[in-house]
């Protein structure tokens, strides 16, 4: 294939990435996005193949079909409430490939050449040390969001000492590099101290922080596959990292926003941690919970207006997303308004919630994003909260003492009533009560998030 017309069909190629990006910014769209997208990497792989001395072809391609194979029955067989850790698996797969690439271009180069050019040897380093920091923080993040360690956060003396210890060291490594050094231990170590980097700057955060963590890594990525791009001189993988690189970049600036953080407490805090004295202090209410039963709950929606789901993880975790889906057109039947209030860092990453209704066909125009849904919440007759915590504690607006103080929140409190579908009185991550539970509109209805959403549809049918 000509160079020309190499250029013309990549081109065509970054023109998809683009366009897919445009429509993934809307549910509505969504899916559409996904599909031009993958068009997109489709015609980029087969005008790969089709380039002059292309070798090892059915070594490629042995490999592709075992990775695709295992990315598509992976992808089948996941539930939505796992997307989380896939998300970030994925993820890290993609950055260690970066890595494992400025390996081999690294040693195949230094012979051929003898010296690398300082642009090239910048973008292997680059490309090195980005892509391991995101395969092996991408592999601590999953591990966390599996439960395979603990989701809470872990620290240790030094911490943030050690940390800068080690990515001076990879620095080092990589500035060496750089300037002319071109042992091929020196980039392994480098390596070596980016994966252990990695490893211990995810640890501390615990898992109510994976949002911000999982997008941030995601902008690591595509930041690596960019350095990728210039080390390989292929503009597909210089514009589509980079496009990965700023939205990933923009999508982490938004979650921080979301939960009152700022970046620099993102890049060098032990985000996710609440001291056992903040949250001592924070728990200071002395209210009365009431509980109430599914035919009682189910009185207050059938006869509301306008009633406002609340979705967190707990139903993420029941897998209560059809259920709630059902309740929801039952009670439309009977001309209640029904809308969803969704806070941007509900569940385990970006749009999760946006994620699990879309499985259930919850139509897109009933999706409210927190800023839309807030000023509403005075005229809903009944705000049902169905396993969401820290995004509808009223202590982010009131408490100064509190951890999660100033982060935004879902304005539940201001409904006429308020319905909580929960397992018990235990607290969310933040690990702190919440306020809204001892409000006097508030009564809660104990159970699995499902079998409550279950009770209350069969309690509404039977009015």
């Amino acid at each position: 294939m000509s160079r020309n017309l190499t250029d013309v069909l990549y081109l065509v190629t970054i023109v998809t990435f683009i366009l897919a990006l445009r429509f993934l910014s809307s549910p509505a769209t969504a899916r559409r996005g996904n599909q031009v997208g993958a068009a997109g990497m489709l015609l980029a792989v087969i005008v790969t193949f089709a380039q002059k001395g292309m070798t090892n072809f059915w070594m490629i391609a042995l490999g592709m079909l075992i990775g695709g194979g295992f990315g598509a029955v992976a992808a089948r067989r996941v539930k939505m409430t796992a997307m989380p850790q896939m998300v970030a698996l994925f993820n890290g797969v993609g950055g260690g490939a970066a890595a494992l690439i400025s390996m081999a271009e690294f040693h195949n180069r230094i012979p051929e050449l003898g010296n690398l050019h300082v642009d090239t040897s910048l973008a292997i380093v680059l490309s090195a040390l980005i892509g391991s920091v995101s395969f092996a923080g991408s592999m601590v993040a999953f591990a966390k969001l599996q439960e395979l360690i603990q989701g809470r956060p872990i620290t240790y003396p030094g911490q943030k000492v050690g940390n800068l210890v080690i990515l001076g060291v990879a620095a080092a490594l990589g500035v060496a590099i750089c300037a002319g050094w071109e042992a091929q231990w020196a980039l392994v170590g480098l390596i070596g101290a980016s994966l252990l980097f990695g490893v211990l700057f995810v640890l501390p955060i615990g898992g109510a922080d994976m949002p911000v963590v999982i997008s941030l890594l995601n902008a690591f990525t595509g930041l690596a596959v960019a350095a990728t791009g210039f080390e390989l001189e292929n503009n597909v993988l210089i514009v589509s990292g980079m496009l990965v690189g700023a939205s990933g970049t923009f999508l982490t600036m938004m979650m921080s926003r979301a939960m009152n953080r700022s970046i620099a407490n993102v890049l060098f805090g032990a985000f996710g941690q609440v001291s056992v004295e903040a949250a001592a202090t924070a728990a200071t209410g002395t209210g009365t919970v009431r509980s109430a039963s599914a035919d009682d709950v189910a009185i207050m929606l059938a006869y509301a207006q306008r009633v406002v789901v609340v979705p967190g993880y707990g139903m993420a975790v029941a897998q209560a997303q059809h259920d709630v889906r059902q309740l929801a057109d039952l009670l439309e039947s009977r001309g209640v308004r029904v809308e969803y209030a969704i806070h941007p860092v509900a569940g385990r990453m970006p749009g999760h919630m946006n994620v699990l209704l879309a499985e259930a066909n919850v139509p897109y125009t009933q999706l409210k994003e927190m800023d839309e849904i807030n000023p509403s919440f005075p005229q809903a007759d009944v705000a049902l909260v169905i396993g969401a915590n820290d995004v509808t504690n009223p202590a982010a607006r009131s408490n100064p003492a509190s951890p999660i103080y100033g982060m935004p929140i879902l304005d539940v409190d201001k409904a006429k009533a308020v319905v909580v579908l929960k397992r018990s009185m235990n607290p969310g991550f933040a690990g702190i009560d919440n306020e809204l539970y001892t409000e006097p509109q508030t009564v809660m209805l104990f159970g699995d998030a499902k079998d409550s959403v279950i009770k209350l549809t069969a309690a509404v049918k039977a009015l």
